[in-house]
C-alpha cells in the first residue's frame, strides 16, 4: 500500500456492512424482484458484493455519472456520461453508490429516476460523508459514515487511482 495512505475501515469490517446491508434488503425486497441501479465506476465492488449477498431476485443495471474529473472536490455539474437499459417504470430501484457526499450526484439521479415513475426508489451507500452535504439526501441503506478526508479503496479511485485496495484508506 503506498505510504501516503491509511486505513479507515478494514475489509472485514466492510464485509460484515455488506452481509448487514444485504439482509436488510432482502427483509424488504422479499418477492419484489427488485433493480439494483449502480452508480458506475465507483460503486462496482460494493455492488458486485452486494448482490451476491442478496438472496432474492434481482435485476441490476448501471449508470455513469461525473462531477468530478480528475480533482478531489466535486465540480457541482452532473455529466451523464452512460444511461440505464432497463426500464424503470412501475419497478423497486435500489441505486447503489459508494459514496455520498455533497449529495449533488445522487440528488440529481433520484429526481431522473422519479420522472420515470418508479414504484419506489431507495439509496443505499457504502459510505457517506455528512460534514460535506450540500443536499438533504435520505439514505435508507447505509454501511459507514467516514469523516472529512478524501477516501479511496474498494472501488473508489482518486483520479482512477487505488480501486484495487481491498480497504477503505483515506489520503494523508
Amino acid at each position: 500500500m503506498p505510504s501516503d495512505l491509511k486505513i479507515l475501515i478494514k475489509h472485514q469490517d466492510i464485509s460484515k456492512a455488506v452481509d448487514r446491508l444485504a439482509a436488510e434488503i432482502c427483509k424488504d425486497y422479499h418477492g419484489k424482484n427488485p433493480l439494483l441501479i449502480g452508480i458506475l465506476k465507483g460503486s462496482f465492488i460494493f455492488m458486485a458484493d452486494l448482490v451476491r449477498k442478496i438472496n432474492t431476485p434481482l435485476q441490476v443495471d448501471f449508470v455513469r455519472l461525473s462531477s468530478y474529473g480528475s480533482g478531489t472536490e466535486s465540480s457541482g455539474k452532473i455529466k451523464v456520461i452512460s444511461k440505464l437499459t432497463e426500464p424503470v417504470k412501475d419497478r423497486h430501484v435500489i441505486v447503489v453508490e459508494d459514496i455520498i457526499d455533497t449529495g449533488l450526484t445522487t440528488q440529481y439521479f433520484v429526481e431522473y429516476l422519479k420522472r420515470k415513475k418508479p414504484a419506489s426508489v431507495r439509496l443505499c451507500a457504502l459510505t457517506e460523508k455528512p460534514s460535506r452535504r450540500k443536499t438533504k439526501t435520505k439514505i435508507d441503506y447505509l454501511g459507514f459514515t467516514v469523516p472529512d478526508k478524501f477516501i479511496v479503496g474498494y472501488g473508489i479511485d482518486w483520479d482512477e487511482k487505488y480501486r484495487y485496495l481491498p480497504d477503505i484508506c483515506y489520503i494523508e
